[in-house]
């Protein structure tokens, strides 16, 4: 196991990409499941998840899942999604919380052992190894079961450990929900 009891751990999820990843593979994450294993395997300090949402909608279907992980043991960090039109005249919508996952990270690095990143995201391939070089172990969670891997290599690379959404769906996952669930907002460039 790639995590120590006997560290601080921190979970940062982004929240777009786990949704995608866990669709490709198939499964639904149980958030209380996953909260509780990684509660069982070390200190767990905190488990933030961040996503963007789109701010003037009057319902949206992400909202349920933000509201029931603020009450449940999650920090939540929200920032409004930005609309624009693409050249083709598509409305599209995008949200990228990279920074906001970098700078959280690297504020609390002096209070953690090892941090869990929940994204296959090559652009945190930078903020993983300035963690290291403060000392701090990497675990990154995404897939490579998908016939594209869902995982930048680099980011795979400089990681110090890597657990595949298929093998802990094993323990956090079930099978996709019958109710319709939007997904987060992408993180388009």
């Amino acid at each position: 196991m790639p995590i120590d009891p006997r560290e601080k751990i921190v979970l940062f999820i982004d929240g777009a990409n786990l949704y995608a990843t866990s669709k490709a593979i198939g499964v639904d994450i149980d958030y209380r499941r996953l909260l509780a294993d990684f509660n069982g395997r070390a200190y767990l300090l905190r488990a933030n998840y961040y996503t963007a949402l789109v701010e003037d909608q009057e319902y949206s279907s992400i909202r349920p899942l933000i509201d029931w992980l603020d009450y449940n043991g999650f920090t939540v960090v929200t920032k409004p999604a930005k609309e624009f039109t693409d050249a083709a005249g598509r409305r599209k919508i995008k949200g990228n919380m990279d920074i906001e996952l970098t700078v959280d990270a690297l504020e609390l690095a002096p209070y953690y052992d090892h941090m869990v990143l929940f994204s296959g995201d090559g652009d945190f391939t930078a903020l993983v190894a300035a963690l290291q070089r403060k000392g701090k172990r990497v675990t990154v969670v995404s897939t490579l079961t998908t016939s594209t891997p869902m995982i930048s290599d680099d980011l795979r690379r400089q990681a110090d450990f890597f657990i595949d959404v298929a093998d802990l769906a094993k323990t956090v996952g079930r099978p996709p929900s019958t109710r319709p669930v939007a997904a987060p907002v992408s993180e388009g460039n």
